[in-house]
């Protein structure tokens, strides 16, 4: 691993999309509180399509059933997700099909049919397709070059790291599919570009004033411990020692990357590993995740004690998920 190599950041695809979304608001394209029904009558018809917003899209308060959930439900699924490509109203009606998880905008809870939704809207209100409009409003003004979404082709383009998981011993899921995850987890990135992006948004570079408010105007996500941080819009507050930073993680199959920024982007930490070695069902931390998670601390609070206390600071990646009847989670974007 190498800090130039090109890595899958899975979860982190939602700031930029929600970004996205939010330049829509800003040019008047589009409002945070439309029913997302008012733009995507056929995908989300009915009460869902009626009472849950664009905000409560990318806060992850729809209460709109996680789909991903549903598709990652054994090892076999995994092997049959790495060939196939997936159309993303098949993904939604996936998330739709599940119970819903809380009334809309009632609470928090982690959704990528959320984000795939999202990127259905950029296509709805646009006319153009969503990666193209991230490219055109993000990716080429920052010269982030690279950054990208892959779409159906399963090979990182440039130098990489493998990516492996555990439960496959040595094998190497470098070449996957990622139509799975589209808006919601899709796209490639390196860390020095990561930081770029997040540097730019929170500078205001991307967004209106305003606008950046409404985004980091975030709800607790466990809202028995509102202190634990919170989700925003697409971008979510790790409270840590020396004050709170912003960002996202992401999590693929092998690929897991952090990207957490102080507000004011004087300290920026983007790093990313590729096993997923903590997936397992271990009984207690990983050395290789206490190591991990101490550089991450490190980089944000450079005078911090480093102490259990410390490292519990950095928390559990939002994005993973476990699989039905097994002990093993398994990371999802």
């Amino acid at each position: 691993m190498q800090p130039q190599m090109r890595h899958r950041i899975g979860s982190i695809t939602k700031t930029f999309v929600a970004t996205t979304v939010l330049q829509l608001v800003d040019e008047g394209r589009l409002g945070l509180d439309d029913p997302i029904g008012q733009w995507l009558p056929d995908i989300v018809p009915g009460e869902p399509g009626s009472q849950v917003t664009v905000r409560m899209l990318l806060n992850h308060t729809s209460g709109i059933g996680n789909y991903t959930n549903a598709m990652i439900d054994s090892y076999g699924a995994i092997n049959q997700m790495q060939v196939t490509t997936y159309a993303p109203a098949d993904l939604v009606a996936m998330g739709l099909a599940m119970p819903p998880t809380n009334a809309p905008g009632a609470s928090f809870n982690y959704s990528n049919t959320n984000y795939v939704l999202a990127g259905l809207l950029i296509e709805a209100v646009t006319g153009n397709g969503a990666a193209a409009e991230v490219q055109r409003r993000i990716l080429r003004p920052l010269k982030l070059t690279g950054t990208s979404f892959p779409g159906n082709d399963p090979t990182i383009r440039g130098p990489h790291g493998g990516a492996y998981f555990a439960p496959f011993g040595v094998r190497d899921l470098s070449e996957f599919n990622m139509s799975w995850a589209w808006t919601a987890g899709e796209m490639i990135a390196t860390t020095a570009d990561l930081n770029t992006f997040f540097r730019a948004l929170l500078g205001g570079d991307l967004l209106s004033p305003a606008t950046l408010d409404e985004m980091l105007n975030a709800v607790p996500m466990l809202p028995e411990m509102p202190e634990a941080g919170g989700y925003g819009l697409g971008i979510y507050s790790l409270p840590t020692p020396c004050g709170v930073f912003w960002g996202h993680d992401g999590a693929v199959i092998g690929h897991l990357t952090y990207s957490m920024h102080s507000r004011n982007g004087a300290r920026q930490v983007s790093s990313g590993i590729n096993i997923s070695h903590y997936q397992v069902g271990l009984p207690g931390p990983h050395p290789i995740d206490i190591a991990w998670h101490t550089f991450l601390l490190t980089a944000m609070c450079p005078a911090s004690e480093m102490n259990s206390r410390s490292i519990e600071a950095v928390p559990q990646l939002p994005s993973v998920t476990r699989m039905p009847g097994n002990d093993a989670a398994v990371a999802v974007p």
